[in-house]
């Protein structure tokens, strides 16, 4: 659960930092579990995902190491969603139910790790009540060279705003430049949970060590997609609660 006074901090600002919301020997875990994952994917298929959109922060040659829906592949990352903290965190923002819409492994390789130009999250799965949220679980240290979360705070306020969208939605590097934005420097533990309207973006990874990450999205059930889009195989896992909806339809 978080305190009061992060709830109000979220509600004026966007986001909220939890720091050690897991303790650095579980980072540790995950973070070896992440990367094990990744050698494994990476002997059957494609797994850099840079945007192309990256070139607007960077005209370097840049890398994206990524997984979506990790509890598919590993039972630590199922444990992970489900853990109280963490689950107990979201519904302190979200309400008492919390239903999970995907999630997305991250590694920003060293040197190369690629940027994300400043962008809401909302044009990519829009809802009704823009109930969504996201949490970044760090499993290493993202410190301001690792390339770490920036925040336009109280931008989760101005609502949906036009993207551009070639190559992937993103904002004007004109008029939000990533460096310009608020860094979010995090220790491994930490947690930093957002607003899908709360204008974001990450910088190069310019150290000599990854920054590994888990991306968790999630919603209120009773808050329906104004479009049917960007499903994913985990969509409508209950994270925390219930699902007073019965909406989603298991195949």
């Amino acid at each position: 659960m978080l305190t009061p006074e992060q709830i109000a901090f979220y509600h004026e600002n966007g986001y909220v930092v939890v720091p050690s919301l897991f303790t650095a020997e579980e980072a540790a875990v995950y973070r070896a579990e992440s990367h094990a994952l990744i050698e494994r994917l990476a002997a059957v298929r494609n797994v850099d995902a840079a945007w192309g959109s990256a070139q607007t922060v960077t005209a370097k040659k840049t890398r994206l190491l990524h997984c979506h829906d990790v509890q598919f592949y590993s039972a630590a990352f199922t444990r992970l969603l489900v853990d109280e903290r963490f689950a107990g965190a979201a519904a302190s923002i979200v309400g008492p139910n919390v239903q999970l819409h995907h999630t997305k492994m991250f590694i920003k390789p060293s040197e190369t790790g690629a940027p994300f130009p400043m962008h809401q999250d909302a044009p990519y799965f829009p809802h009704d009540n823009h109930s969504m949220i996201a949490a970044i679980i760090h499993f290493d240290d993202a410190p301001l060279e690792k390339g770490c979360l920036r925040v336009v705070p109280g931008s989760h306020k101005l609502g949906m705003i036009e993207h551009e969208s070639e190559g992937n939605f993103h904002l004007s590097a004109e008029a939000y430049p990533v460096d310009k934005a608020l860094p979010l420097p995090a220790k491994a533990g930490d947690v930093v949970f957002f607003s899908y309207l709360t204008i974001h973006g990450s910088g190069v990874n310019e150290s000599s060590e990854a920054r590994t990450t888990l991306l968790v999205q999630m919603r209120d059930p009773a808050d329906p997609p104004t479009i049917q889009t960007h499903d994913s195989l985990g969509q409508g896992m209950m994270i925390s609660g219930i699902d007073p909806t019965c909406r989603i339809k298991i195949k």
